[in-house]
């Protein structure tokens, strides 16, 4: 992985790589590939997220609310509070991995929420996104825990889980308002002493390098 400093940077400036993918956090430029995938994976990502907030202007297709999503975005990076990345491969937008609700003090905590293109899932692409996420936040942020929330009939997210080997640590109860409905949702956990155990696999496995 290749970081500078999450707290002086630009939003051109910060990149973490992976063996496939490149991280980035997105721009106003971004604004034509990923209306595209949004708008053609609606029906695929509207089960999985937050219900929309009726009239306010949809960032999917103006290009001025999606430039200010950007910078809201940048100032939670600089804040420390929130670090929102763009997954491409080969240069293209394949989807979002987000690390969210960083908190310091004795938790030194973040949660992780990603999406991916349907015509991209089922080629690992998300699973290199998390390992290249966990190794920014367990080495370059110093956090000490991540965790992971699935509704639990969203197996291909569940999957991701399983193919890392992150823990699954039970199901809190109606848990998020996802699309309307209050949800249930598997948690998984992943420690920096359970990222450091496994460190050299992770790295070997999904970045194609020695730890």
């Amino acid at each position: 992985m290749t970081a500078m400093h999450p707290g002086r940077t630009s939003n051109l400036g910060l990149r973490l790589y992976g063996r496939r993918i490149v991280l980035r956090p997105l721009v106003a430029q971004d604004f034509a590939g990923w209306s595209e995938v949004r708008r053609r994976n609606g029906d695929w990502l509207t089960r999985w997220e937050p219900m929309k907030l009726p009239h306010h202007p949809d960032p999917e297709s103006n290009r001025e609310v999606f430039a200010a999503r950007c910078s809201a975005r940048e100032r939670e990076r600089h804040a420390g509070s929130q670090y929102s990345f763009g997954i491409f491969v080969d240069g293209t937008f394949a989807g979002e991995i987000n690390l969210n609700n960083v908190i310091r003090g004795a938790m030194q905590s973040a949660t992780i929420g990603y999406w991916i293109d349907k015509a991209r899932a089922g080629q690992s692409f998300m699973s290199e996104a998390v390992i290249v996420l966990a190794e920014f936040a367990f080495e370059e942020l110093n956090l000490h825990r991540l965790e992971v929330c699935i509704i639990p009939r969203n197996f291909n997210s569940r999957r991701v889980m399983e193919k890392l080997h992150i823990r699954e640590e039970g199901v809190a109860q109606r848990f998020l308002e996802i699309n309307g409905t209050w949800e249930d949702h598997v948690r998984y956990g992943l420690t920096v002493e359970e990222w450091r155990d496994r460190r050299a696999v992770y790295v070997g496995t999904w970045l194609g390098r020695r730890a």
